[in-house]
């Protein structure tokens, strides 16, 4: 009788340890984010998978690197990405067409970019018959720069060369090479860029303010697997926090995925991002104007529509009415 009921009190005392481990002891989810690009604008993923905090949310992220928005929302409609940054107006332009994107979250208010160009292009009108490197036709700075460049009289599809170049620093390689004569480029690759001499046409916060980061999925996923869209946007929320909170540890993640040790430029993206990343990171609705112009050039039905169907704020919307991320700063 006494060993009847040792046994079944280890098998409580099992029970009980099983439902105390931590989800990934259960099996974790597998997801696939895109990543658009080589730049400090991508830390939050990198923080939430170096930190294991898509772990504790049940989730094995891998990160894809893809090239740009049209690159990658076009691997998301086709289901081998879970979720990734899209351009608004790429956005829009795939819905139209009957694809299901929407927006769940925007990480950062504005663009953190700039153009670089070489020193002896001084104004605008000299890029005529230029080549200029992006990470391709519907990224993020392929969007900015052709609204920059027709605010400036330039006509973006006849005036000048676009080139595809993957990365930032793939895109300053090929600028210092001279394969192209300007490019688009995020910190730190712009700071790196003007170090050795060019100059910058643009910047894309002064020029064109656009909310950026965002985090898009397909309405198809949300309705599948709504448990797994928030645990990857908790994770999300939890990585800002992380680097508002632990500069030291987010800058040794930074460099680790940057590949680089130049404290100035790590300490840049520091200043730049812990300033930009949004601690409750709504989808932004408002000053979409540049977005709906850029679409109507060649969908002008884009007006019939409003922001919000662009939109899913209620994962970003739960996080903040429950407390959870006034939690994570200590606010009640």
């Amino acid at each position: 009788m006494q060993l009847k009921l040792l046994r079944l009190n280890v098998f409580a005392v099992a029970v009980l340890l099983l439902a105390q481990w931590p989800v990934q002891a259960q099996g974790l989810k597998k997801i696939r984010w895109g990543q658009t690009s080589i730049g400090a604008s991508q830390w939050i993923p990198w923080i939430a998978k170096d930190v294991k905090f898509y772990e504790k949310n049940g989730l094995d992220v891998e990160i894809i690197l893809l090239r740009g928005s049209g690159q990658t929302s076009q691997a998301m409609i086709g289901g081998s990405i879970f979720a990734s940054p899209v351009t608004t107006a790429t956005l829009m332009t795939a819905n139209l067409s009957g694809a299901d994107l929407t927006t769940v979250a925007h990480t950062v208010g504005a663009v953190q970019g700039k153009m670089l160009v070489k020193p002896e292009i001084r104004k605008p009108e000299d890029l005529k018959g230029k080549k200029v490197a992006s990470s391709g036709l519907g990224s993020l700075g392929d969007f900015m720069y052709r609204v920059a460049m027709r605010k400036y009289g330039l006509n973006p599809d006849k005036d000048v060369v676009w080139i595809t170049v993957g990365s930032p620093p793939e895109r300053l390689q090929a600028l210092a090479s001279g394969v192209v004569d300007a490019a688009d480029l995020s910190y730190p690759s712009d700071a790196q860029g003007e170090r050795m001499g060019f100059r910058i046409m643009w910047d894309a916060r002064v020029e064109v303010p656009y909310p950026s980061m965002s985090v898009v999925t397909r309405r198809k996923t949300i309705q599948e697997d709504r448990d797994g869209v928030m645990r990857m946007l908790r994770a999300h929320v939890e990585g800002i926090h992380f680097l508002k909170t632990q500069k030291e540890a987010s800058l040794k993640i930074l460099a680790k995925y940057l590949r680089t040790n130049d404290r100035e430029l790590l300490e840049g993206s520091y200043e730049i991002y812990n300033r930009d990343f949004i601690p409750t990171p709504y989808p932004i609705v408002s000053g979409l104007k540049l977005a709906y112009e850029q679409v109507a050039q060649r969908r002008p039905e884009i007006y019939n529509h409003k922001p919000e169907e662009f939109v899913d704020p209620s994962f970003i919307a739960e996080l903040d009415k429950s407390g959870f991320i006034k939690k994570l700063y200590g606010q009640k």
